[in-house]
């Protein structure tokens, strides 16, 4: 049998090795990951650098898709609100087309009409964190109004954000394919009827009235767009969900620590260290324990 007559080398060796044992098991349990650094398991760490690029994408996407639900919640409430008065508007024009209203009646409703008209431009120009809702892409108030009628300032042009990898969503609609379509134009029509209101005219309070409810017919049109877009943002925000909590589940399969096992490669570290100082406590100078604790 060979006996190595000086052992202290592999004493050494043994406790610089347990403690390392222990300081891995250690540094698991307390990031709950197996791979801390690129060497711990370069493919995983390379793996899992990938996984982060992608989750910092999809966090992107979900506060793009939260701020798009908000900003559509808006427009789809504010042309709810421009639907209710236009349907007001069509109420009183019905009200003073009827031949049994007086003239002085005529001028009291449209007095109220043109209050359904500055609401309607007021709705028109509403502004979304310092954006306008329905300018297209332009910065300008959308909407003029002056005594010779309402000026569409925006332009017709479209918004585009990107939602998930390859994919996109339009925001927006332009003003005046919403609210001045021709033969379907909101604006003109309430001016219409206001001026044929205060004229007494009766015929052309009718006209104007049939010619609101064609607008109205197209300001619900275009707000399908809304209600359209906000169910794709729901089904969007879950599968971005999905598709955060599959990379997770990944990066746990990659570089995920097994804690009953760490616990277990501590405890064995912990006591191959302690044998280790016993056996060199036996032969080593003290000097030379004393350094090591």
């Amino acid at each position: 049998m060979r006996i190595n007559p000086d052992p202290s080398a592999d004493i050494l060796a043994s406790i610089w090795q347990t403690q390392a044992q222990e300081q891995t098991a250690l540094q698991q349990l307390s990031t709950g990951k197996r791979v801390n650094v690129p060497s711990d398991d370069p493919a995983a760490a390379a793996a899992e650098v990938q996984n982060q690029a992608a989750e910092s994408r999809i966090d992107q996407y979900v506060q793009s898709v939260g701020s798009l639900t908000s900003m559509f919640q808006t427009a789809d409430s504010t042309l709810n609100s421009v639907v209710t008065a236009m349907n007001q508007a069509i109420s009183l024009g019905t009200q003073g087309a009827n031949g049994g209203t007086s003239a002085a009646n005529q001028q009291q409703i449209a007095k109220q009409v043109q209050g359904v008209l500055d609401q309607v431009v007021q709705l028109a120009n509403t502004a979304y964190h310092g954006s306008y809702l329905f300018s297209g892409t332009s910065i300008a108030s959308p909407f003029t109004q002056t005594p010779a009628g309402v000026t569409y300032n925006g332009n017709t042009g479209v918004n585009n954000v990107a939602i998930d990898d390859g994919r996109t969503l339009q925001t927006n609609v332009s003003g005046s394919q919403i609210f001045q379509q021709p033969g379907a134009d909101v604006m003109g029509s309430l001016q219409q009827l206001v001026t044929a209101l205060q004229s007494g005219n009766n015929a052309g309070i009718a006209a104007a009235t049939s010619d609101l409810g064609n607008a109205l017919t197209n300001v619900s049109t275009q707000r399908v767009f809304y209600g359209n877009a906000l169910n794709q943002l729901e089904a969007d925000q879950t599968n971005l969900n999905q598709e955060k909590l599959n990379l997770k589940t990944q990066d746990t399969t990659l570089v995920g620590a097994d804690e009953a096992q760490a616990a277990t490669d501590l405890t064995k570290a912990e006591t191959a260290n302690q044998a280790a100082l016993a056996a060199a406590a036996k032969i080593l100078p003290l000097t030379l324990l004393d350094y090591l604790h």
